[in-house]
């Protein structure tokens, strides 16, 4: 079994001075992304749960090309453990139940396995997350869980209310969105990109018995209006979309794909083949999630 433990600060300790000094030169890099339009709120990490975790990062590195940032030990604190991989400027998390009775292991119960599990976004600011936790309030949407230490405050809306998933919205001191992600602790991930063989995270699909009825709650907390493509619903992020989709499967509802650009889908499919994978046509199925795969250059 392969140690997936990264050595880093823990990931609710304090922002020091030089962190801040990394934050405003790594700033620069976005800069002209800041002054351009942007919608609210980014798409900036997904969580996947998992029965074991090792067997699922050993798939997701493999055929994605994406590596191990961060371990979480605060995780623990809910019975779980974890780890997180960027996927360009955003993120991937797989947690797994190491003691009985936890939120995630119910999850997997009523689900039947690994799948989706959270949307987590950043908002681009303080006023902004607080008018989003308004809005859920007066749709009668519970607050699972809130955290608030300093300037870093997260907010996540309970999946008995939202079916398909949990939605988080998190700010921090420098709503960065390409930048510090308390998650990963900040800073010090940026060098485990690598976009050699996927790209970023373009499009989550959240199956649901009613799409546009989902789609404009979905909406109506984020701030943004659904559009209808056929028998399905997108809401918009600054980055990404979400597709609310009639159910697919017996599993019910839940977060059910991902949509990644990949640069060569044909190696990504290979690779997953190889590990006993299954594909169907541009999709393989992984960690309880169909991905769906993009073809896309690289930026240079």
């Amino acid at each position: 079994m392969k140690d997936y433990s990264v050595t880093q600060k823990e990931r609710h300790s304090d922002v020091t001075q030089s962190e801040v000094h990394h934050v405003i030169a790594f700033a620069k890099i976005s800069r002209k992304r800041k002054e351009a339009m942007q919608m609210p709120l980014q798409l900036r990490q997904i969580c996947l749960v998992a029965e074991s975790l090792a067997p699922v990062i050993d798939d997701l590195t493999a055929v994605l090309g994406i590596h191990p940032c961060y371990v979480d030990p605060g995780v623990g604190a809910f019975g779980l453990e974890n780890t997180l991989m960027p996927i360009g400027r955003n993120f991937l998390e797989v947690v797994s139940p190491i003691q009985p009775d936890t939120a995630a292991g119910r999850y997997l119960k009523r689900r039947g396995g690994d799948g989706g599990y959270m949307v987590i976004t950043q908002a681009d600011s303080k006023a902004t997350q607080l008018v989003a936790r308004q809005r859920a309030q007066d749709l009668g949407v519970r607050i699972a869980h809130e955290t608030l230490r300093k300037d870093w405050h997260l907010i996540q809306f309970h999946p008995g209310d939202l079916e398909a998933a949990f939605l988080e919205i998190e700010t921090d001191a420098f709503n960065d969105f390409t930048g510090s992600w308390m998650p990963v602790g900040g800073l010090g991930w940026e060098t485990l990109v690598d976009q050699r063989r996927t790209i970023d995270l373009i499009e989550v699909q959240l199956q649901c018995e009613d799409p546009a009825s989902l789609a404009a709650k979905w909406g109506s907390i984020i701030g943004a209006l659904p559009t209808p493509e056929n028998d399905h619903q997108l809401v918009p992020l600054n980055n990404a979309a979400l597709r609310f989709i009639p159910i697919q499967d017996t599993r019910g509802p839940g977060l059910s794909g991902l949509t990644v650009s990949v640069t060569d889908r044909a190696a990504v499919i290979d690779t997953a083949r190889s590990r006993g994978l299954q594909v169907s046509g541009h999709d393989i199925h992984m960690a309880g999630v169909r991905w769906h795969l993009k073809e896309t250059q690289a930026s240079t």
